[in-house]
This record gives structure tokens, C-alpha cells and sequence, in this order.
């Protein structure tokens, strides 16, 4: 079952400039805005989350931040309607590593020379970059690319996904195992 809420807290600026849809009515989004720029603060008590942004303006401010409330970022996808900017951070070694790609070709990373290229930087609850993981009270900010805004998408979907998590068969379900071979090839969440 599919449930939508919608959530939005305008803090300055037009409090109807966009449609704010979470997929979880726990998520929130805080919109900030101020002369072309629109920053839309994403808090998601789960860590696995989605929401999507729709604007009612004519058009996208010059500037539009996204900041995650989260502990880890391992998987982030953004969609306006006909590419997709996919990101994973690191979580699993002393160096914070952020990894960017374009519709889902992983293997092909972008890097700071590309048009879509965007950076991710970790900040710690004093409001200062973070490099350990998990993040306590931080979050992940990034501004969006201006060419993912060029063509002005009437909304753009932010997926995402804290961490994965590992899920162990109990004895109860060993009747339910399927043999390697014969389980579906795997396909993306989102």
C-alpha cells in the first residue's frame, strides 16, 4: 500500500512555492528560502525514504541545496523526470569517499569536471564538516547541478537510503530459500 503525505515548513519566502509528497508520514521537509535560493531540509527517522518536490513557480531558484538528516547516505537517488544522479558515500573506512554516476551506470563516476557533478559534504551537529560516520544529529548537503535544472523539471524525487541492512534467515525460514541459480536477477528500489 502506497501512502503519500504531503509536509512542508516554509521558513521565509513563498510557503506555496512548491508541493513537498514524503512517502512516510515520519519524514519531514523544512523549505528555507531566501533571493534565488531554495534549501529543503530532509529529516527521516527511518533512514530510508523518499519524497518528492514539485514547483509552483515558473521556474527553480538558481540554487537548490538538499540537506538529508542522516547518519550515513549509502545510496541517493534524484530524478527530474529524465535523468537520474545516483551517490554513495562511504561508510566503511577511516577516508569519507562519495561516489556520483548518472543513470545507472555506476561503473562510468563522474568527477568534478562533469556537468552533473555536484559535491556532498558531511556536516556534524556543530555545523562543521564531518568525516566519521555514522553522523550524530548531521547531515548531507549538496546543491543540485544547474544542468540537472536546465530543461526546469516540473518536479524532481529524491530517494534514499541511510545504510543497508542485512537481513538472516532464522530456522523458520529455511523451507523458503531459494537456490542461488534459480533467484530473480536483482533489480533497482527505485
Amino acid at each position: 500500500m502506497l501512502c503519500c503525505f504531503l509536509c512542508q515548513v516554509a521558513l521565509g519566502g513563498d510557503p506555496n512555492a512548491f508541493k513537498i509528497t514524503v512517502k512516510k508520514s515520519e519524514d519531514k521537509v523544512v523549505v528555507e528560502q531566501a533571493v534565488d535560493k531554495s534549501t529543503f531540509a530532509i529529516k527521516s527517522p527511518s533512514g530510508i525514504g523518499n519524497v518528492t518536490i514539485e514547483r509552483i513557480d515558473d521556474h527553480w531558484e538558481e540554487h537548490v541545496v538538499l540537506r538529508l538528516h542522516l547518519k550515513g547516505l549509502e545510496s541517493l537517488r534524484i530524478f527530474n523526470g529524465k535523468t537520474a544522479l545516483s551517490a554513495a558515500v562511504s561508510s566503511h573506512s577511516d577516508q569519507q569517499h562519495a561516489r556520483l554516476w548518472k543513470d545507472k551506470q555506476e561503473n562510468e563516476l563522474l568527477d568534478d569536471k562533469h556537468e552533473l557533478w555536484m559535491e556532498i559534504r558531511s556536516v556534524g551537529s556543530d555545523g562543521k564538516a564531518s568525516s566519521s560516520i555514522p553522523l550524530r544529529d548531521g547531515y548531507f548537503e549538496f546543491e543540485l547541478p544547474k544542468a540537472f535544472l536546465d530543461e526546469n523539471p516540473k518536479s524532481i524525487t529524491i530517494h534514499w537510503i541511510d545504510f543497508f541492512r542485512e537481513y538472516h534467515l532464522t530456522s523458520l525460514d529455511a523451507s523458503f530459500r531459494i537456490p542461488i541459480e534459480e533467484q530473480p536477477s536483482a533489480s533497482p528500489c527505485f
